[in-house]
């Protein structure tokens, strides 16, 4: 055991701190959707998964079924969503030097339910539908955001932007919530909570290349992340134009963010709380903090919506409540701790 022990310390040793930490997460990543995608309103044992997987065995036609046309396209787009909300949600933190920031700031999901809710209530609904025109909003929102912010030398004038913006669109929400139906009414609430029960093959393979394109080149611009949070003016001296780094960012988050939220709904404080612990632990330095936060965003979802699938089932829990029962208190205490500045 003692022998164990020292070599585990010597392998600490030789690995940084930055690249064990995404080691764990990566394995507790694993170890989640393991778990999760066995569990539901009907049960698959690992045993059986495993087997099936290794071709040592055969799985009935009902637990093929739930897997391969439930589970898995779930746990698909469970971690694709999480990815791109942890990733956006770190650009955002350090584009306005705020870890109060997310995509939410400038429009984004605001917009996005202004299109969702537009699409209930004058149209026949549908996926389809209602995740074009919620796309459609949030990319609009987030541009007139840009427009009017783009005035200003300084982030700040950004920020005020997308607070008239979330301002005037939940009046419109209203307006249009007035209109609507009952039935409309309980769409309209379950779109607003977030939902991955939608997922399919075909939403996954559709999003997939856009976000995997969005995440990367958020992460390859790093250095231009740790820079803008230095401050403008030191970002601007190191040969940066800040306009066109604003534009850049606002809409690599927007193209990243925006069709995973026009298909799953409302789902926060991912963007929010995720980078927020990610640099707890690893520091300010982009280059680590966006992988993690992709990482830890994929975890956190991924074990959102295992609860929501558990926690009442047969019937299930909107995974946006699930996020946000768990990351307000969350957050809470992180305020009250001093950590949050």
């Amino acid at each position: 055991m003692s022998e164990w022990v020292v070599t585990m310390k010597r392998w600490r040793q030789h690995i940084p701190p930055t690249h064990l930490a995404l080691l764990i997460l990566a394995v507790l990543l694993l170890i989640a959707l393991l778990t999760t995608v066995t569990q539901g309103a009907y049960d698959i044992s690992l045993k059986s998964l495993f087997t099936g997987m290794l071709g040592r065995g055969r799985l009935d036609e009902l637990s093929q079924n739930v897997l391969f046309d439930i589970r898995l396209p779930r746990m698909m787009l469970a971690l694709i969503a999480g990815v791109a909300l942890g990733v956006t949600g770190a650009a955002m933190q350090a584009l306005f030097r705020n870890p109060l920031a997310e995509p939410g700031l400038v429009g984004l999901s605001a917009g996005a339910s202004l299109g969702a809710v537009l699409a209930i209530v004058l149209t026949s609904g549908g996926l389809l539908i209602i995740g074009s025109s919620a796309f459609l909003g949030a990319l609009v929102a987030t541009y007139l955001a840009y427009m009017l912010g783009v005035r200003s030398h300084n982030v700040s004038g950004l920020l005020l932007a997308g607070i008239a913006i979330n301002t005037i669109v939940f009046s419109l929400m209203g307006l249009m919530i007035v209109q609507a139906s009952d039935a409309q009414l309980r769409d309209i609430t379950f779109w607003n909570m977030g939902s991955l029960a939608g997922a399919t093959w075909p939403i996954v393979g559709l999003l997939s290349p856009l976000v995997l394109i969005g995440v990367g080149l958020l992460i390859s611009r790093w250095k231009v992340l740790n820079a803008l949070l230095v401050g403008d003016r030191p970002a601007f001296h190191l040969g940066y134009n800040l306009k066109t780094v604003r534009w850049q960012l606002l809409t690599l988050v927007a193209f990243t963010a925006g069709p995973l939220v026009a298909v799953t709904g409302g789902i926060g404080f991912v963007g929010l709380v995720v980078p927020h612990l990610v640099r707890m632990v690893l520091g300010a330095d982009h280059r680590w903090v966006l992988p993690a936060s992709a990482l830890a965003g994929a975890l956190a979802l991924v074990l959102s919506d295992g609860v929501a699938r558990v926690v009442m089932a047969p019937a299930e829990l909107p995974i946006g409540l699930v996020t946000s029962l768990v990351g307000g208190p969350f957050f809470i205490w992180l305020l009250l701790k001093g950590h949050a500045r």
